[in-house]
């Protein structure tokens, strides 16, 4: 086969060889590197900063490959935050707001101490006459005498027919006072010393002298019928 003689001074050109002479572009370079270990992960970093799914970090970080998780911070030193995760926010949403249901619990219980005390400094130095409140009272106290609320209707008819369940009720002619009509009203002093203004504590008293007299509000009661008093 003949040679080719190239005109004077022109370099030979050999066929399938690409030219060494022009250096290798950036992108050259770049895109050679893709398919080492370090250039695979370059090529991952960039393929997922550009879908947004994360950013790649700054310094040291991107030119290793290492890539910051979406959602995280970055530090002044370039190390990346820990993410916040989306369960311990809503943990701590649920602490914030079991915190503040407790406050509002120990909050109204004590605005229900602080108006029982109240009503406890009231009842020692003003009569109070609530003939409901006063029955509602008896009620929860029967129990403790061994009655049933099967007593309570007599207890009613019985005190009504004395004072109506008046705290001040006093007989113009003996001088019985209270509730519970005791004779004179300074027995009732053994059950507290607030027995001229506070009915519980005429109601105390009066149960215990029913029940130590007469055994029941019933039996009470058939003796009041019989003879006018108890």
């Amino acid at each position: 086969m003949s040679s080719i003689t190239m005109p004077m001074g022109a370099p030979a050109r050999q066929r399938g060889r690409h030219r060494a002479a022009t250096p290798p572009s950036r992108l050259a370079r770049i895109t050679a590197g893709l398919g080492t270990a370090t250039g695979g992960r370059y090529r991952n970093a960039v393929v997922a900063a550009s879908l947004g799914l994360v950013a790649v970090g700054g310094g040291a970080a991107a030119s290793t490959g290492h890539i910051t998780p979406a959602g995280t911070t970055t530090e002044a030193n370039g190390s990346a935050a820990a993410p916040i995760s989306a369960t311990a926010d809503a943990k701590l949403d649920f602490a914030r707001s079991s915190v503040a249901s407790i406050s509002k619990a120990q909050v109204d219980q004590q605005a229900q101490a602080a108006a029982a005390a109240a009503q406890a400094e009231l009842l020692k130095t003003q009569p109070v006459n609530d003939p409901t409140g006063a029955q509602a009272y008896a009620s929860t106290q029967l129990a403790k005498y061994g009655w049933g609320q099967d007593q309570m209707q007599a207890l009613i008819t019985l005190w009504n027919l004395e004072s109506d369940w008046t705290t001040t009720a006093t007989n113009s002619s003996s001088g019985a006072y209270g509730i519970a009509q005791a004779l004179p009203g300074n027995k009732m002093a053994s059950a507290g010393s607030d027995w001229q203004t506070n009915y519980r504590t005429q109601i105390d008293w009066g149960l215990g002298y029913i029940k130590d007299r007469y055994g029941s509000p019933a039996n009470a009661l058939t003796f009041h019928y019989a003879s006018g008093w108890y």
